[in-house]
């Protein structure tokens, strides 16, 4: 790698991990920039993930340190999730592009429309395991399936999900989507690994700045204006989802 492509890696990839952890939507700046540097689509996704796992690890970890993550819900709400990816990923083998595009439009529109709504009345009562129901586990689940069929945006999907079945702060949904984020893409990573499409020197390099955008991201979270920034920022990037595929 060049200096220049160094540069643009730990620039990138910092924007890039500030996105992901307050909102969703990092990996339309990261796989462009993979591919330009000569990366085949498949191993820049698979790349990508290399970024993705480490920036959620730092997230995690810095947001447990600071008193606020909560593991045995997590669990509970990433079992189906990952579940739901593995069909998801099955599925993708077989449909074509244009179904892709189809129900990345859709999903998109759904989730803006729902973030939109006016918030939910917030439930403060302690999220226990036995505050979850059927409802969103089933929601965990379909999300996971679409993370696992496509990817993109699958972030704002677990944001909007959580906020509005768990009727929880949206500073607390975050801390979540990023605990079940983590596993769902290490798993997808390891898969990648295993067929040789992933390019560690680039991820890792990618991973730094991820790294650095994501510690940014985890303060700004839990700050008083916290809630306003991830709602604003999601609806931002889903924006400029749709905006992308009405132009490409």
């Amino acid at each position: 790698m060049t200096v220049l492509e160094v540069l643009a890696l730990l620039s990138i990839g910092g924007i890039a991990g500030f996105i992901n952890v307050l909102s969703a939507g990092g990996s339309m700046l990261t796989l462009p920039l993979l591919m330009f540097l000569g990366l085949p689509p498949q191993v820049a996704n698979g790349t990508n993930r290399v970024a993705i796992t480490l920036q959620s690890m730092m997230a995690v970890s810095s947001f447990y340190r600071m008193g606020h993550g909560n593991l045995v819900v997590t669990l509970h709400l990433a079992v189906p999730a990952v579940l739901g990816s593995l069909v998801g990923a099955w599925i993708a083998t077989w449909v074509s592009d244009a179904v892709f595009e189809w129900v990345l439009v859709l999903a998109m529109i759904g989730a803006s429309v729902f973030m939109l709504l006016p918030q939910p009345a917030l439930n403060t009562r302690p999220l226990t395991p036995e505050r979850l129901g059927v409802a969103i586990y089933l929601a965990m689940f379909v999300v996971g399936m679409y993370g696992g069929f496509i990817q993109v945006g699958v972030g704002v999907l677990f944001i909007v999900v959580l906020y509005h079945v768990l009727k929880i702060d949206l500073r607390q949904v975050n801390v979540l989507k990023v605990s079940i984020v983590l596993p769902f893409t290490f798993a997808a990573l390891v898969v990648f690994a295993l067929n040789d499409q992933v390019r560690w020197g680039v991820g890792l390099t990618l991973a730094l700045g991820n790294v650095t955008g994501a510690y940014i991201a985890t303060r700004v979270n839990m700050s008083e204006r916290g809630a306003q920034w991830i709602k604003v920022l999601t609806l931002i990037m889903v924006g400029a989802i749709l905006l992308r595929l009405i132009l490409y």
